[in-house]
């Protein structure tokens, strides 16, 4: 086998969605689960906004579950003992909805079996922002599992988030993986490509919907998903 791991992106790569049209759906289903803490929606937003940056800037020193707690609670005066039970609830049921904020993809399942025949461990490596339960959802919308992978990453498994190489780092660190076994596949130049490559991973861009980076470009291998798939089917 040429790779021993190929870890796949999740928004905009295995789940095709344009980021703004998403998140600004399911923050307004989301602020209606939450609407009896009254906190306000363009509070609620901006709090969870502070929470993802948190998340993002995390160093290592705790999990980012919380990371985004802490800051939510500040901004709130609502901390993860009274709100996180709601937010569970949400992302294992209400949020199956906001699959209407994102495209069909009928390609996935036939890439993570393509991924399987080819390596022996199959990772999503999606951005740790998500409760597992929510990861779990957003899968179901292109007919997949957690059991499809090797390991999924979440907001309670980890402590880095993307474009942070030690996201990376980490991850193959808890799955014994050297970085230059490892095929990284992602529609994201800055947060997938440039990430995943400076700790020494091949990577391969999905076009779809690629998210542009001015600071970052990616001159590597690319094309879209389709192709990807065949990329796949020819190691």
């Amino acid at each position: 086998m040429k790779y021993k791991a190929i870890l796949f992106d999740m928004d905009g790569t295995l789940v095709p969605m344009d980021m703004k049209v998403f998140t600004d759906g399911y923050f307004r289903d989301l602020g209606k689960k939450l609407a009896k803490y009254n906190i306000g929606q363009e509070k609620l937003v901006s709090a969870i906004w502070a929470g993802t940056g948190a998340m993002v800037k995390n160093d290592g020193s705790r999990y980012n579950k919380d990371a985004f707690w802490e800051t939510f609670e500040a901004l709130t005066g609502k901390g993860a003992a009274e709100v996180d039970g709601d937010c569970t609830d949400f992302y294992g049921n209400e949020f199956k909805a906001a699959k209407r904020f994102t495209q069909d993809n009928p390609l996935a399942v036939e890439a993570i079996k393509a991924a399987r025949s080819k390596a022996e461990k199959v990772i999503l490596a999606t951005n740790p922002l998500f409760p597992m339960v929510g990861q779990e959802t957003r899968l179901s919308w292109v007919d997949l599992k957690l059991t499809d992978f090797d390991f999924v990453t979440a907001y309670e498994t980890d402590k880095y988030c993307k474009p942070n190489p030690m996201y990376f780092t980490a991850l193959c660190e808890r799955m014994g993986l050297d970085p230059g076994e490892c095929l990284m596949i992602g529609n994201d130049e800055n947060e997938d490509m440039y990430a995943a490559s400076s700790v020494g991973m091949d990577c391969y861009l999905v076009t779809d919907t690629m998210i542009k980076s001015e600071k970052h470009p990616w001159n590597g291998p690319k094309g879209t998903f389709k192709e990807m798939v065949e990329m796949l089917n020819d190691l």
